[in-house]
C-alpha cells in the first residue's frame, strides 16, 4: 500500500455499524421468515404478493415558529437528522394566512421520507426502544389508521429517542410518524403492525 493510500485509510470516517453490511434489517428478516406465512395463513392470500407490507414511514415536524426564528429550524433539522439519518425536506406554506401572519412560501415544517434499510432500523427503534420510554405509556391509539390500510401516531418528545441529548436540545419537540403499508384494509394493516410489535392500546 502507497503513503498516500495508507494516509487515505486513516482518514476516512469510520462506517456506521450495520449500514453497509448485506445482511438484512432485524426486523425486515422477521417479516419476510415469520410474518409473511402467519398473514398468508390469517386473510388466505393465494400468493405472497398479496400479503401486505411496509411501503415507506414518513416522519414530519410542524414548524409554526420558524417563520420569526431560524435557530428553531435549524434544531428541527437537526433533530430529525439525528433520529432518521436522512435529511428532512422543508414544508412551505401554499398561501398567506393573514389571521396567523403567514406568508405563502414560508417554511411551516419539515418531512423526510423513509424507505428500503433506514425505513426499517427506524421501525425497530420505534417500536422496541422509543415508545418503551415514553413515561406511563400504556400503548398508542388504535384508532390512528386512515381507512386505507395506512397508520398516523404522534410522539410528544423527540427525546424518546435514545441519540436525542435533553441537555443538547433547544426545546421538547412534537413529530408524527406516518407508517404507510400496502394493506388494502385497515384490519390488514393492523394485523401487520401487531405483529412486528406496534404496542396498540386494548380497546
Amino acid at each position: 500500500m502507497s503513503k498516500a493510500k495508507a494516509a487515505q485509510k486513516k482518514t476516512e470516517a469510520p462506517k456506521a455499524p450495520g449500514t453497509r453490511s448485506d445482511a438484512p434489517p432485524r426486523m425486515l428478516a422477521v417479516y419476510r421468515d415469520k410474518i409473511v406465512p402467519q398473514l398468508t395463513k390469517e386473510f388466505d392470500y393465494g400468493n405472497t404478493m398479496e400479503v401486505p407490507r411496509i411501503a415507506k414511514v414518513v416522519v414530519n415536524i410542524g414548524i409554526g415558529e420558524a417563520k420569526d426564528n431560524d435557530k428553531a429550524l435549524d434544531a428541527a433539522v437537526g433533530d430529525v437528522v439525528t433520529i432518521t439519518g436522512q435529511k428532512p425536506a422543508l414544508i412551505k406554506a401554499r398561501k398567506s394566512v393573514a389571521a396567523f401572519k403567514l406568508r405563502a412560501g414560508q417554511t411551516v415544517g419539515i418531512k423526510t421520507t423513509l424507505r428500503g434499510r433506514r425505513m426499517w432500523f427506524f421501525l425497530d427503534k420505534l417500536l422496541h426502544v422509543a415508545l418503551p420510554r415514553i413515561r406511563d405509556f400504556r400503548g398508542v391509539n388504535p384508532e390512528g389508521f386512515d381507512g386505507r390500510g395506512n397508520y398516523s401516531l404522534g410522539l410528544r418528545e423527540q427525546v424518546i429517542f435514545p441519540e436525542i441529548d435533553y441537555d443538547k436540545i433547544d426545546k421538547l419537540r412534537g413529530l408524527e410518524v406516518s407508517i404507510v403499508t400496502t394493506a388494502r384494509t385497515d384490519d390488514e394493516a393492523r394485523s401487520l403492525l401487531t405483529r412486528l410489535g406496534m404496542p396498540f392500546k386494548k380497546r
